[in-house]
């Protein structure tokens, strides 16, 4: 079994990007958004519990959750968000664990938006790596990446740990406010350091 390394940051933050440098270094990776657009997708374990949550509307029969939907209620209605995640995040601890239990190399990123924020996945890993940049631009990137608008992404990131204390809370701090040439250098480092350290 590899060693789980939490891999965190906010949205926009290039966790995606980090995770793939260091996969191509050896790094295992297990992905907790990845987890849950399976869970929620047509056929998707999580749809029986979530169509009786939320009804046919949210997830039509036959087919996936709608995801743009979910996400408008759930900022929306803090209620609706806590039986959302009450429904999925159990279920994607446990195939999370299941994927790490199977991970070769010398570690296994748990890639995790809200690492810090929810609890109980800090203390399945071993240390913690933020990958950081300024709050003006993860909203810049994150407004190009994805249209959504302005204000729907500092909505998600008023959800989330503000900057300064995903910091206090790292091990190691991945800057990615420069190039990806810049970040790929980092990663090699950190990689150097964490496939040293003894399993």
């Amino acid at each position: 079994m590899s060693r789980p390394i939490g891999l965190t940051g906010g949205i926009g933050s290039g966790k995606s990007t980090a995770a793939g440098f260091l996969a191509r270094l050896g790094a295992g990776v297990v992905d907790a958004d990845e987890i849950s657009r399976e869970l929620t997708a047509a056929g998707g374990a999580a749809l029986p519990a979530l169509r009786e949550a939320f009804g046919d509307r949210m997830v039509p029969p036959g087919g996936a959750l709608d995801r743009a939907a979910m996400r408008a209620l759930a900022f929306a209605d803090p209620a609706a968000r806590g039986r959302l995640e009450a429904i999925l995040h159990p279920m994607i601890r446990e195939e999370s664990a299941r994927r790490v239990a199977a991970a070769s190399g010398p570690y296994c990123l748990l890639v995790v938006p809200l690492l810090l924020e929810s609890g109980g996945w800090g203390r399945r890993v071993e240390r913690v790596v933020v990958v950081d940049l300024a709050e003006g631009l993860q909203l810049e990137r994150t407004v190009a990446r994805s249209g959504l608008a302005p204000a729907e992404v500092r909505a998600i990131m008023a959800t989330q740990w503000p900057r300064w204390r995903r910091l206090q809370a790292a091990d190691d701090v991945l800057w990615n406010g420069g190039t990806p040439e810049q970040l790929r250098a980092q990663c090699e480092r950190l990689h150097g350091r964490l496939a040293a350290r003894p399993r």
